[in-house]
């Protein structure tokens, strides 16, 4: 199959699943549920895209493992911060603007086929990595380069992910986390996971898929512009009095030293 082929039923693939939940979310009325997917999908998609493109070298499944790696700990971290804790406030909002009689069909097009278009778009790296890697093969140095970015953001999202677990235990509401790597950056975790997608696409230009770099692109102003860095940072300085200060000190998005 071509890319664009391998590429849309990958994308029916995803929203397969998908619909599934979004079944499942009308049923126990928590739209909450198409979260902790975000990582998962991309597992799914990552196997699947492998297995249409017989990509088994040595470089292919250390890139399926990087990527089983993080999806699972993405996955499983929403899983346990969302448990028991009720539909996200994201999601009560949109059901209360719409109404209960609407939002049950609403929330399909609003958040879940939302969600799968930008899988399937942010996705698109990963599949340059495994396509026709037989024939064009690999640049060491970029493979190596991909792996040693892709660290880099796996180790800031999942520490990041950690130092805010642990101060939300202790905390008392109002209390603004700056130590750790939250002294460098207000957004670790956010930077993290942008890194770890610009790893992927160091691995798809070493296989010699230049465009689906797009997919890294997507993911990273989605994370500074769109529902990550922006969206968050509205609620915080409405909820801690101190995060305005905090805000003039510390970068928001790349790491760097903090101002006095």
């Amino acid at each position: 199959m071509s890319f664009l082929e391998i590429w849309l039923s990958g994308f029916l693939l995803a929203m397969g699943f998908i619909t599934l939940l979004w079944i499942i979310s009308v049923l126990i009325r928590n739209a909450s549920i198409i979260d902790p997917f975000w990582g998962l999908g991309y597992v799914i998609l990552a196997y699947y895209y492998q297995w249409q493109t017989d990509a088994y070298d040595p470089v292919n499944w250390l890139l399926l493992l990087m990527v089983t790696v993080w999806g699972l700990r993405l996955s499983g971290y929403l899983t346990l911060r969302n448990m028991g804790k009720g539909e996200d406030y994201r999601y009560q909002e949109f059901r209360r603007t719409y109404g209960p009689e609407r939002y049950w069909w609403f929330s399909f097009f609003q958040v879940f086929l939302l969600q799968g278009v930008l899988m399937a778009i942010v996705s698109l790296p990963l599949l340059g990595a495994f396509y026709d890697s037989s024939s064009s093969g690999y640049v060491t140095v970029l493979a190596i380069a991909g792996l040693i970015v892709w660290l880099i953001g796996f180790l800031f999202e999942t520490i990041g992910d950690y130092q805010l677990t642990r101060f939300k235990k202790k905390s008392n509401p109002g209390d603004l986390l700056d130590t750790g790597l939250w002294r460098y950056t207000r957004h670790p975790n956010y930077f993290g996971d942008a890194m770890v997608w610009w790893g992927y696409g160091l691995f798809s230009i070493a296989n010699g898929q230049f465009w689906p770099v797009l997919g890294s692109l997507v993911m990273t102003i989605l994370l500074m512009r769109v529902s990550g860095v922006s969206l968050l940072e509205r609620t915080l300085k409405e909820s801690k009095p101190a995060y305005k200060e905090y805000m003039q000190k510390t970068p928001a998005f790349f790491p760097g030293l903090p101002k006095k």
